[in-house]
């Protein structure tokens, strides 16, 4: 019979292995409630696919380059604060906005695109190889790590205003490879920054990102010169979003009803339940701050006295560009055998001093084509564009703004719940309350007119992007995993294909992005 001293000892190692064994269990349970939390979250920031997969890869990993972090801090942003992201087809421009300590947008940088495809115009179906317009928002679910061009996007395309008037089509993405069929694509260095900022934004407690889709930038002289285009109604309707956001460099509140876009709606004073929006449906009443609707009108009619002024002044209109495809930003078609901008111009900050630089922002693979067709501004044909001279870096556009509230981000108190960390950097500043003015709804408002359908491509589209295919010939496993960060730097040696932009800068730790939010394929 064993001993005291026996009975003792073996009862302290039950009892050690006991504890040892629920600490395990605890570390199980604990990392499946966290597991299960991160998955529940990116379902309900808006799930693409069944398909759940970490961005454990070391693409979508990159930090944001030191430059940019540098210019963060110039402006008075945080990393982790949120972003907005503007599309303008014409300038073949993309810019991203993050809001200061203030709580107010400001440009953070402008990226020129390196190709898009279709015409000026919103997507109607699936296959008329139109880049969408409107307003879209992207979650970390429709962020795509293991795109087969290199990183991605999904623009949300269609959303309910889409959907309700018919209009068809999927996976159309901001993606790499500059090689587009219905969607916006930039050199890989380009959207692996992009990413990264996006990422970090969420990070911070962000939990979708607006992106803004124009044909052009809402200025009185491109609506004179395309006054007479069949999608003028559409266009109309969306500056009015272009314009709310203009006067108080706050993300616009975006609602759908009878089929048509809503901007900053709220309840009224005496409503007594929330405001239900059906974009099929009879608009409820709603109001919109005196201080944004006034100003907002202020804009309206201003821009519409100098429209009008420049319509009596002669100011052609815009010409038919039929059978050209998309544009490319001059600075990527420069570097093009017989490159073209296509329907793209060249915008402001962009023009001849980003051209004269000796490299492009990015790679640009070999299979790229640019747009067919001539340039479409006779004033600045590509030929001068290419000229050797070199022209003084454009200056910095930072905008004023006015502020807006912020809340606590869903993610970022999901973070801080499963003890993911994260910084809420957002301001707390309201706007003035002023005394709103309710607006019913109208039943007989027309329907804005949509541009014609345009003839199906005849490539099928790829299951992750409406982009161009690759020839068979390119292996994926011959491509860098990883590009180096831009620089704004121009290079003195003469350009060369598929050359990569100098002046790569060192990099510098951030947030890793393989066990915080999953995205899908």
């Amino acid at each position: 019979m064993a001993s005291g001293h026996e009975r003792y000892g073996w009862g302290a190692k039950v009892a050690r292995w006991v504890w040892s064994f629920a600490l395990i269990c605890r570390s199980l349970i604990r990392a499946l409630i966290t597991s299960a939390a991160l998955a529940a979250g990116v379902l309900l920031a808006g799930c693409n696919s069944d398909e759940i997969s970490l961005a454990n890869n070391a693409k979508a990993n990159q930090p944001v380059p030191p430059k940019l972090v540098a210019d963060m801090a110039a402006k008075d942003m945080d990393l982790q604060s949120p972003m907005l992201v503007r599309l303008f087809k014409q300038e073949a421009e993309l810019e991203v906005w993050k809001q200061d300590r203030s709580g107010r947008f400001a440009l953070l940088k402008t990226y020129p695109i390196c190709r898009w495809s279709g015409d000026l115009g919103p997507k109607v179906r699936e296959g008329d190889r139109q880049a969408p317009e409107g307003f879209y928002s992207i979650s970390p679910g429709q962020m795509n790590p293991q795109s087969a061009y290199y990183l991605s996007f999904n623009t949300g395309y269609p959303n309910a205003f889409d959907k309700a008037l018919g209009r068809s089509g999927s996976q159309l993405m901001v993606h790499g490879d500059c090689s587009s069929r219905g969607c916006y694509a930039m050199t890989d260095e380009q959207i692996a920054e992009i990413y990264s900022l996006g990422r970090e934004s969420f990070f911070g407690g962000q939990r979708a990102f607006q992106l803004q889709a124009y044909p052009f930038k809402m200025t009185p002289l491109n609506m004179a010169k395309h006054r007479n285009n069949q999608n003028m109604p559409f266009w109309k309707m969306i500056k009015e979003g272009y314009d709310h956001f203009e006067v108080t460099r706050q993300e616009p509140k975006v609602d759908f009803c009878e089929k048509k876009y809503v901007f900053d709606a709220a309840k009224p004073p005496d409503a007594t339940k929330d405001l239900v929006f059906d974009a099929s449906a009879k608009c409820p009443a709603y109001v919109i701050p005196d201080e944004v609707a006034n100003a907002v009108r202020d804009k309206q009619q201003a821009d519409q006295a100098e429209t009008a002024q420049l319509v009596a002044k002669g100011t052609p209109v815009a010409r038919s560009n039929t059978g050209i495809d998309g544009g490319m930003n001059r600075v990527f078609a420069s570097k093009l055998p017989d490159g073209s901008t296509g329907l793209s111009e060249g915008g402001d900050g962009q023009g001849l001093s980003l051209v004269a630089l000796s490299r492009a922002p990015g790679t640009i693979p070999s299979h790229v084509n640019p747009p067919r067709g001539p340039v479409t501004s006779p004033e600045e044909p590509l030929a001068a564009s290419m000229a050797p001279a070199q022209a003084p870096a454009p200056a910095t556009r930072v905008a004023s703004a006015v502020p807006n509230a912020q809340s606590d981000g869903f993610f970022s108190n999901l973070a801080r719940k499963v003890g993911l960390g994260g910084t809420d950097t957002t301001a707390t500043a309201q706007p003035v309350a002023a005394k709103p003015k309710v607006i019913e709804a109208k039943r007989n408002e027309p329907r804005p007119e949509t541009s014609a359908p345009k003839a199906a491509a005849a490539a099928p589209p790829k299951p992750d992007t409406n982009a161009t295919p690759k020839p068979d010939t390119k292996q994926a496993a011959i491509r860098p995993p990883l590009k180096p960060s831009l620089s704004d730097t121009p290079a003195a040696a003469a350009p060369a294909k598929d050359s990569l932009v100098a002046g790569s800068q060192p990099i510098v730790s951030s947030n890793s992005f393989d066990s915080r939010f999953s995205a899908f394929k």
